[in-house]
């Protein structure tokens, strides 16, 4: 049987911290307790005006809203000089003017483990910018609805990972808001599970869920990239068990100094249990950084950070009839493919795309893949299916995630950028089909669904294969959804067409 190693982190940390944790005074019951600071001083300035500035900075840097209808955001949660410009990355995807019902904030327990979670209902949190209102109203009623939810004074006082989240807050909403802090103390899946039943309600376009996490913990630079990459794969799959399984293949690889790739990973899988069944869901990718980046990081031991957000879209929209992409907007979305690849290589950073210059057609919302090619043979693809946000932005993320985030390579490095060829692989609409003497091969890709499970192929694959048509249902059932050679006979298969066009000069 294969060991959870990756909860060893986690639990050795909760003992150490708990030994030092001493309970808040209870108070009368009915009389409001406000949560004093903790962090303040510590994780980010205890002065409200240094506070202020250095959030000015932190937001001037970060990454520009790239998504809409916002519902969940991961968020990284240490020392503001270390991950700060990755969490205002996170909250500057959220819209400032917006008047949310409540926010409820999940993070895991860094200093006590218990069964449940624990929700601070006694009075509001206080931070160096004033008061951030707790909804303990809804709190209590979570409390009633099960057990598992509880008030646990020394899982709260010492705990910075929901507190150093609600500056941001407080700079960035134009609007009053109230939040459900909620500290996880649980290590147990099904726990998370349960937990996440009772939050799903809650969770829609009226309520925003920051996730409080950071990501690898005490690599080598080298070896954080590379981890984080295949974390942060494993949660853009929006599937909880890709989650638990690559949180124990990272300690089972065996990497130095790696205590844990995911903090907050009970936090993160509980957001997942209200996403994963949710076809609406996107999960987009905003930036990364670790420890290492910044001045004063040690590269030798570094802690990651992720920014990445999760969108409740409506339902596919079909591309207009008229659409069609001429050469001239072939060559943009090729040449914006290749900048972002060498700017995110490089630098970290997202190349700004001046739209202004672009077709119509080119800003139309459509699916698209993004293949990496190396002296002919494949070196990354990844793609998205849902027609939610211009082309040449999902050209964007996709080039990013075929070149860093395909878990069957390693991310691609500065040195392989000029031999690469890029392809694009432009979607339409998928359509559901009731035989497969629907699908024309060359023509056609197929999407295979069964339950949580799902895989596909491009068109082109059947061409480069020379597979008949069971072949190539075959494979992409056994190979790519998971679900075995004859999965497909009882699962759903949807179609769609790509218009393929490529640096060298091939298309389809």
């Amino acid at each position: 049987m294969r060991t959870n190693r990756f909860f060893s982190f986690s639990i050795i940390a909760l003992m150490f911290f708990n030994t030092q944790c001493s309970s808040q005074d209870k108070g009368p019951a009915e009389q409001p307790v406000n949560r004093q600071p903790y962090a303040a001083g510590k994780f980010y300035p205890g002065n409200a005006g240094e506070l202020r500035t250095e959030l000015k900075d932190l937001f001037s840097l970060a990454v520009p809203k790239k998504t809409d209808n916002v519902v969940a955001i991961i968020c990284p949660h240490a020392g503001y000089i270390f991950s700060g410009e990755v969490a205002a990355s996170s909250y500057d995807q959220i819209d400032r003017s917006k008047t949310y019902k409540n926010i409820f904030i999940l993070a895991s327990s860094h200093v006590k483990y218990f069964d449940g979670a624990s929700i601070y209902t006694r009075g509001d949190y206080i931070t160096p910018l004033g008061a951030v209102r707790v909804n303990r109203e809804l709190g209590k009623e979570l409390m009633t609805k099960s057990k598992l939810f509880m008030f646990d004074s020394e899982a709260d006082a010492y705990e910075h990972s929901v507190e150093v989240q609600l500056p941001f807050l407080q700079y960035i909403l134009k609007q009053d808001f109230s939040i459900v802090p909620i500290i996880l103390g649980t290590q147990d899946p099904g726990t998370c599970r349960t937990i996440a039943g009772i939050l799903k309600p809650y969770l829609n376009s009226d309520n925003l869920f920051v996730i409080s996490t950071d990501f690898s913990h005490y690599p080598a630079y080298r070896d954080a990239v590379t981890v984080d990459s295949i974390t942060a794969h494993a949660v853009l799959k929006n599937s909880t068990e890709a989650l638990l399984t690559t949180l124990n293949d990272n300690a089972e690889r065996g990497i130095q100094q790696l205590a844990t790739s995911m903090c907050g990973w009970t936090s993160v899988l509980t957001l997942l249990y209200m996403t994963q069944d949710n076809p609406n869901i996107t999960i987009t990718p905003i930036q990364y950084m670790n420890s290492g980046d910044g001045p004063y990081g040690d590269k030798s031991r570094v802690v990651g950070y992720e920014s990445i957000v999760f969108s409740l879209n409506k339902p596919t929209s079909e591309v207009a009839p008229e659409f069609r992409l001429t050469e001239e907007d072939k060559m943009d979305l090729l040449a914006i493919a290749r900048n972002t690849i060498k700017e995110y290589i490089r630098d970290r950073k997202m190349y700004d795309v001046d739209d202004s210059k672009l077709s119509d057609n080119v800003k139309t919302p459509c699916g698209a893949f993004v293949t990496l090619y190396k002296n002919g043979d494949l070196r990354g693809c990844i793609g998205q299916f849902s027609a939610t946000e211009p082309l040449y932005l999902v050209v964007q993320k996709m080039a990013i995630a075929s070149s860093t985030e395909d878990t069957r390579f390693m991310p691609v490095t500065a040195d392989e950028i000029p031999g690469l060829n890029i392809s694009i692989s432009v979607l339409t609409p998928m359509k559901k089909i009731n035989s497969i003497d629907e699908i024309v091969l060359g023509r056609d890709g197929i999407y295979i669904k069964k339950g949580f499970a799902g895989g596909t192929f491009l068109p082109q694959v059947a061409t480069e294969t020379g597979w008949t048509k069971e072949e190539f249902l075959g494979h992409c059932a056994r190979d790519k959804a998971g679900i075995g050679w004859d999965g497909w006979k009882n699962a759903d298969i949807y179609t769609y067409q790509a218009n393929v066009f490529s640096e060298n000069g091939e298309e389809k």
